[in-house]
């Protein structure tokens, strides 16, 4: 296995919170259009090779969601804001923000086949989710078991 140089720095970094970190425009507040629009925050993979590494990961995805609630606030158009996690894939936990938009009819998004049970099978993973406040969870299963997390009074409900 190679050695991460520069890891100390790299989370350090990733506790900062960065202004405009996703990219996404909001001045204009009539025109904003989300397209299933998502992000990682663990681009590389570093949270699979232990839980102590995909949890500040995890945090920053989470510090996020609620800049993201925020800026949604300001655009005049229904959204939906929620987040993804894998069981065991961490590169795939992802922060997503949908609109209406010209492009599709897919609004709401809805996933189905959803569940209140955990089903995760990473014990670390199913710790961190009973331990987040505000939230609500659904547990469902693809390729891998995976939830989705997301806030009843944000936006429209997914399910």
């Amino acid at each position: 296995m190679r050695k991460h140089r520069g890891l100390r720095r790299y989370y350090q970094n990733l506790k900062k919170q960065k202004e405009n970190w996703s990219g996404l425009n909001f001045t204009d507040k009539d025109k904003a259009c989300f397209d299933l629009w998502h992000t990682h925050f663990d681009w590389k993979g570093y949270g699979n090779d232990s839980f102590k590494r995909r949890k500040p990961h995890l945090d920053k995805l989470f510090r996020e969601f609620a800049v993201l609630e925020e800026k949604a606030k300001s655009i005049k158009t229904e959204y939906q804001i929620w987040a993804t996690l894998l069981d065991y894939e961490s590169g795939d936990d992802a922060l997503f923000l949908h609109t209406p938009n010209p492009t599709q009819d897919n609004f709401p998004w809805k996933i189905k086949d959803l569940s209140s049970k955990n089903n995760l099978t990473n014990s670390d993973l199913a710790e961190y989710v009973n331990n987040l406040s505000g939230y609500k969870i659904l547990f469902g299963q693809a390729d891998e078991n995976y939830c989705v997390v997301f806030k009843d009074n944000v936006g429209v409900a997914l399910t």
